[in-house]
């Protein structure tokens, strides 16, 4: 074992000791000794017991603790320790700029367990007023998430959006000026809108692709390099690789079909439409006796039986919106007022509604609301109202879905929100048993409107809790409750393999951003992608009703 492994484990003890807020005195010491262990000139695993106890600034103690680790590989009091110590906790203490005592504020006080809870934390802004961090200090820990999330191997879809457009305007004005009628199109998951990339598939064709590959080493922004032919591959700045695929324009448009929807689809597809060429996609479908698919549904799924008979669903765009449901202001942990997030969605995006949801008080950590304050909101909620008509805020509130299944105010609190967004947050280890009977329990209150993000997942970061997708489902449909798609990149919950079965059922999707402030309503567009890979029409969608269509609906479910 070597030195710096020996004061490594050291320096943890110390840190989980800090954390559990144990012996100063000890605390030092044993932080001093790992300092001291990895500064010594010799092997410390070659010394007996008796030479390591001679060590300057170690002692009896802490001598005793050094060899155990190198005779077992163990440490007592570490592991005894870390039995009371979240494995998420433990990992945070590898995150640059925050110490033990910044973490005891993020376990104990926000209860944030893991680095993808404390992820979703910085995004909602809750660090910022947590005590001894800051704006500054939050966006440094976001940034080093980021970039530890990058070593999954995986990128969100928005991480790589904005690389999308960067590459995209990049390679068309190199491109320009080898051959100006050349194509260029991104192709893979991400022309497919999946959720998750591992790579982004670009496809040019050019009439002289010889031409396009000698020159491909001049583009200088990236590093290709070839690796079959017309395959060229290189890693972007943040780890995202890059392929890019040359071809002759002739066969642009087969290549792009085939680099865009999964094996299955394009298998299928080519049984029917043949080998080609083919002057563009639609030509490919057309061919093959089907509707043309967009790309977001070449998942090979039913959509090719849907095709076949002309009943693939007209899929919702984000124009089809009128209102943002599920949203935060300063009343909780939202970073701009009730008023500033209103006037955001009226002026800028020129919506016809908002609905306000702040936490409900057992969210104690994003500073909920008590009874007191959900009324003191519903009066400004009223000014506002008078003021900014006929834009129309609905008085909402996501309110906790508690460990037993009830909501977290009584029916005389409930009654007066127009509509109630249910969310689990706290306690989240569960069985599927156990999770499925705690929201089902929620959806069975008559005054829940919406469930929201049903299994609690941090995409990259943190699995849902297990649930029993098609029981849930079915429980929204017998009680009327409509289903969220949590827009938030990190989210997009439900999940879009359920949203089928959820239409078919007849349950309403409601496209929420989960905003917690107004640069987060662009999360709407993440929410639109995956419902329309949900096969989400505008018609299936709550917050795609006008205002008088929604105030309708909201009043016939309100008991």
């Amino acid at each position: 074992m070597e030195n710096k492994t020996i004061a490594r484990t050291l320096r943890l003890l110390s840190q989980l000791m800090e954390l559990h807020n144990e012996n100063p005195f000890k605390i030092k010491s044993i932080a001093n000794a790992a300092f001291k262990v990895d500064k010594l000139p010799f092997r410390i695993a070659d010394k007996s017991l008796e030479d390591i106890e001679k060590i300057d600034g170690l002692g009896k103690s802490i001598s005793a603790k050094v060899y155990q680790l190198i005779q077992t590989g163990n440490l007592t009091d570490l592991e005894a320790i870390s039995l009371n110590t979240p494995e998420g906790i433990v990992e945070m203490l590898n995150i640059k700029g925050i110490g033990p005592k910044k973490i005891a504020v993020i376990w104990k006080d926000l209860e944030i367990e893991n680095i993808g809870e404390l992820y979703y934390a910085c995004n909602e802004n809750r660090l910022v007023e947590a005590k001894g961090f800051g704006l500054k200090t939050q966006e440094e820990i976001k940034k080093i998430i980021e970039f530890k999330m990058a070593g999954h191997g995986k990128f969100l879809y928005a991480q790589a959006e904005s690389l999308v457009a960067t590459l995209t305007t990049e390679l068309s004005l190199w491109l320009s000026n080898l051959d100006d009628a050349a194509l260029l199109h991104i192709a893979g998951d991400y022309r497919r809108l999946c959720e998750l990339v591992d790579n982004l598939d670009f496809v040019i064709g050019s009439d002289d692709p010889e031409r396009v590959v000698r020159e491909i080493n001049a583009y200088s922004p990236l590093q290709f390099e070839q690796q079959t032919e017309g395959l060229f591959i290189a890693d972007s700045p943040f780890g995202l690789k890059i392929h890019l695929h040359v071809v002759l324009k002739s066969d642009f448009y087969i290549n792009l079909f085939k680099l865009t929807g999964n094996s299955k689809h394009v298998e299928d597809v080519l049984k029917l439409a043949g080998a080609g060429p083919f002057e563009d996609e639609a030509a490919i479908y057309k061919q093959a006796g089907l509707q043309y698919i967009e790309p977001e549904l070449r998942e090979g799924l039913n959509e090719i039986d849907l095709a076949r008979t002309n009943q693939l669903p007209s899929l919702i765009s984000f124009s089809d919106l009128k209102g943002s449901l599920h949203n935060h202001s300063t009343w909780s942990d939202g970073v701009h007022t009730l008023e500033q997030m209103a006037l955001y969605c009226k002026d800028e995006l020129k919506l016809e509604y908002f609905g306000i949801c702040d936490h409900s008080k057992s969210a104690f950590y994003a500073k909920g609301l008590y009874e007191e304050r959900v009324f003191a909101q519903q009066r400004e909620i009223d000014e506002l109202n008078l003021k900014m008509a006929p834009f129309k805020i609905f008085k909402g509130i996501e309110s906790d879905i508690l460990y037993d299944g009830n909501l977290d105010y009584g029916d005389d609190v409930l009654k007066t929100f127009d509509f109630v967004v249910a969310s689990v947050h706290s306690i989240l280890k569960m069985t599927e048993e156990k999770a499925t009977a705690r929201l089902i329990k929620a959806i069975e209150n008559p005054y829940t409107t919406i469930l929201g993000h049903p299994t609690g997942r941090l995409l990259l970061s943190r699995q849902g809790y297990p649930i029993d997708y098609a029981k849930v489902i079915d429980a929204c449909a017998a009680n009327q409750v409509v289903i969220e798609i949590n827009a938030n990149p990190l989210r997009l919950d439900l999940d879009w393999r359920w949203h089928r079965y959820a239409l078919e059922k007849g349950v309403l999707l409601s496209i929420n951003p989960d905003a917690h402030r107004v640069e987060g309503f662009r999360d709407m567009h993440y929410g639109v992608y995956v419902g329309r890979k949900g096969g989400l029409q505008a018609k299936q969608c709550l917050n795609a009703f006008s205002l008088a269509e929604i105030t309708s609906y909201f009043n016939s479910v309100k008991k």
